[in-house]
């Protein structure tokens, strides 16, 4: 069993959510995840590999839908059926991440020497060595400081996709304040956080006691505070039916004042549209990313994705053009982002294929 300071760790991976910005290939039934986007292999399977740097196998746990089981026990058959985390109903971070914490805590047979990572599964992560090191410096500063520790990336763009953290002091060794959390900014002012300096990426990656997240929660968070005893008690479905659909960073991150950062040591994406692949993968001489059985032909700077057909472009500029499910999209790149607005004037069987 891996561990670090003579703590033991283990590793959360959530794997809910459609990853509608990926349609026509990611749909409810094949979400972004279980999409090979970053590499070869599905997102989930690097973050799996990811988390084996950090736990042994068996602490590894994944949270998602019931109706995703399958495909995830077919994509990771290391695991056994009962690290994954099926939710009654979807709710959010914030229950899913209590529902863990709590089954860390009923698993572990030394629950208050155990440290949790909370990994997203749909996240570009490099190089792993540089990731390694970040994490453990944030489980010996959550394990010592007793906080909610969570990994923010060096900005390297004003990029106005991300939601950012303002950091103050040193509390600890690579351990930062946090200042407050802001939203996703507009360009002027992600460009003036760019200069300030002192503002970081909010990567979603967190790092935690359980018993501290729970403790937490139950401070801050009164949509789940009175609930939370159903997870304790095992009714897991009780829990589920009696909170609302909540965010762990608006329903607690935002609110605790009990909350360190750590700078990342690595290179961090959500990939959160087509055109995000292209800041992720190998493009051509002209920048285009070619993906299946594709073809570009005095092409610049374009996306083309062929899983069921060949796709040829011609004399094109800044597109994406994705084959998939029996469907054709082109979109321009910089409306890649707003795939929800298109899908919500789609019919319903096409829309979810």
């Amino acid at each position: 069993m891996k561990v670090t300071s003579g703590f033991e760790c283990w590793v959360v991976i959530l794997a809910g959510g459609i990853g509608s910005r990926f349609w026509p290939a990611s749909t409810p039934n094949r979400p972004k995840q279980l999409l090979p986007l970053a590499t070869a292999r599905p997102l989930v399977v690097d973050t799996v590999e990811r988390a084996c740097a950090l736990a042994s196998t068996d602490n590894i746990l994944i949270v998602a839908g019931e109706h995703l089981r399958p495909h995830l026990a077919h994509h990771l058959p290391e695991l056994a059926p009962e690290q994954l985390l099926c939710e009654p109903q979807a709710r959010g971070t914030a229950p899913a991440l209590a529902w863990a914490a709590q089954e860390i805590i009923s698993r572990s047979g030394q629950a208050e020497q155990t440290v949790m990572v909370s990994l997203h599964s749909d996240h570009v992560i490099r190089p792993l060595d540089g990731f390694v090191s970040t994490l453990q410096k944030a489980m010996d500063g959550a394990l010592g400081l007793d906080r909610l520790l969570t990994i923010g990336v060096p900005p390297s763009r004003p990029e106005i996709g991300f939601g950012y953290i303002k950091v103050g002091d040193a509390i600890g060794s690579s351990v930062l304040q946090v200042e407050r959390f802001v939203e996703k900014p507009n360009r002027e002012t992600a460009e003036a956080y760019l200069a300030q300096g002192d503002f970081l990426w909010n990567s979603g990656t967190f790092v935690w006691r359980p018993q501290v997240l729970i403790d937490e929660l139950g401070a801050h968070t009164p949509e789940l505070a009175g609930q939370l005893p159903r997870l304790s008690s095992g009714d897991t479905a009780g829990f589920f039916a009696n909170v609302p659909t909540l965010t762990i960073d608006h329903g607690l991150m935002e609110r605790s004042s009990n909350i360190a950062v750590v700078p990342a040591e690595f290179d961090w994406d959500d990939v959160g549209s087509w055109a995000a692949l292209m800041r992720v993968r190998e493009l051509d001489d002209q920048g285009n990313l070619l993906v299946g059985e594709s073809h570009a032909v005095e092409c610049q700077d374009s996306l083309l994705w062929a899983e069921d057909g060949p796709v040829v472009a011609f004399g094109l500029s800044d597109v994406v053009v994705v084959r998939s499910s029996g469907v054709t999209l082109v979109v321009p790149r910089d409306r890649a982002a707003d795939l929800k607005t298109l899908l919500g004037e789609l019919p319903e069987n096409l829309r979810e294929g």
